[in-house]
């Protein structure tokens, strides 16, 4: 019996990855002054120049639960299983969502919260694809899921605080203040929490904790890491170059989604590492 892969737009992966695994998308919306985009409609370069010139903070929504049931029944169609993978709860409605749709479907689908978002998500998704396509059973997937998940850990660095002051996420005071003394953040998931662990002024706030930080990991041993970034190549570069004699597999660098960027602002990175 064939199993198919589904997850959501808040995913970050190449998109020869997508196609050859044949894996299923099912996008948000998001919303710029009144009008309505599917997440997947606009590149990161067109989403970012409209997301600066917009009056008010692009808003995001789950997809429609009667969308994931059209996907779940079509998907299933040749009688093939479902595992739907999605981003945390924690940052969306997706996953009850889909899980929605899947009581609502007439096809055998297994719905997974992630815990993570990005490419974070897409470790969970692409070793699930690749097993699929090896034949594997959904026990033997669901188990690669679970495991990839311990396994995997999320650092995230903010170069300004302006959208998560607009989002309501930080406090006005705090985010004056961040902008006037160029304050950096480095966050780290925690139980599906963004906790800060390092502050600091300016660029040398990041390189301090890369610094650290490969220090630390040097031991351990890495399956795959990825890298994403809102507007901040220089700093994504920094980090891979410092990362790739730690790891086997070519590190990748891509455009973070929409919804990760609406929350962080352009200067945001994220880092995604996956131990053995």
């Amino acid at each position: 019996m064939t199993i198919k892969i589904v997850t959501d737009s808040t995913i970050t992966v190449e998109p020869e990855l997508i196609e050859k695994y044949g894996i299923t998308i099912v996008p948000l919306a998001i919303l710029i002054d009144g009008v309505l985009y599917q997440d997947t409609d606009l590149s990161a370069d067109q989403f970012m120049a409209k997301m600066k010139v917009s009056k008010n903070l692009p808003k995001t929504s789950q997809p429609p639960v009667g969308v994931f049931s059209e996907t779940y029944d079509k998907l299933a169609q040749d009688g093939s299983q479902i595992i739907s993978i999605h981003l945390t709860k924690a940052l969306s409605g997706t996953v009850e969502a889909a899980r929605q749709g899947a009581m609502l479907s007439n096809a055998d689908v297994t719905v997974i919260d992630s815990d993570f978002i990005d490419q974070g998500l897409k470790f969970q998704v692409i070793e699930a694809a690749k097993m699929a396509a090896a034949g594997a059973t959904k026990a033997e997937i669901l188990a690669a899921i679970e495991t990839t998940k311990q396994n995997t850990e999320l650092y995230i660095g903010i170069s300004n605080l302006d959208n998560l002051v607009k989002g309501g996420r930080v406090n006005r005071v705090t985010g004056m203040l961040s902008g006037i003394l160029n304050i950096k953040v480095v966050m780290a998931l925690v139980d599906t929490s963004l906790v800060p662990i390092l502050k600091g002024r300016g660029n040398k706030t990041f390189q301090k904790w890369l610094d650290e930080f490969s220090e630390k990991i040097a031991t351990r041993k890495i399956k795959e890491i990825g890298i994403s970034h809102a507007e901040n190549i220089t700093f994504s570069e920094l980090m891979r170059d410092k990362l790739q004699p730690l790891v086997g597999k070519q590190i990748s660098i891509l455009d973070t989604n929409s919804t990760v960027a609406t929350h962080t602002g352009p200067g945001a990175w994220a880092l995604m590492i996956e131990f053995e």
